[in-house]
């Protein structure tokens, strides 16, 4: 037995703009959220710093944008409508990656040491900082976008 639902026609009209009325008011957010981690990244990785250029490398790609040439698959990764990146390294800074991470011991080919670097996160924790707000604030959007398209 079929029941005949008032507004089944417009709800799905409504349910299929859903989706392009979020991605456009994602983007601006995604954007200035990426932003905010990258600020956070580059005040923790000033305790690293001894030239800056770490610090100076970290960069937020928003959606349309292609990463900086020097970060990894750099130049070559564009991101899309619902993505934001946060890149660390440059030519003169390719070593983001033993901070964030530190190194083991290593030996040359003698057998002498090169010694252990203790990891000095920046990258996790102005995630980890920013988390709870990103969350919020794209929550935010696609509740505005919902009831935007709802009331139309």
């Amino acid at each position: 037995m079929a029941r005949y639902v008032q507004g089944a026609d417009a709800l799905k009209r409504k349910l299929a703009a859903l989706p392009a009325a979020v991605a456009a008011a994602l983007n601006p957010a995604l954007k200035k959220s990426a932003e905010e981690i990258a600020a956070d990244a580059r005040a923790l990785a000033e305790a690293s710093r001894r030239t800056g250029s770490l610090a100076d490398s970290i960069d937020a790609t928003g959606p349309g944008e292609t990463t900086p040439a020097y970060a990894a698959d750099g130049g070559k990764r564009t991101a899309e409508d619902g993505q934001a990146f946060v890149t660390a390294g440059s030519p003169e800074a390719r070593h983001g990656h033993l901070v964030e991470f530190g190194t083991e011991e290593r030996h040359h080919k003698d057998g002498t040491s090169t010694g252990t670097m203790p990891a000095e996160p920046f990258l996790l924790p102005a995630w980890r900082l920013n988390m709870t707000r990103v969350k919020n604030r794209l929550r935010r959007v696609i509740r505005a976008e919902a009831k935007k398209v709802a009331q139309q």
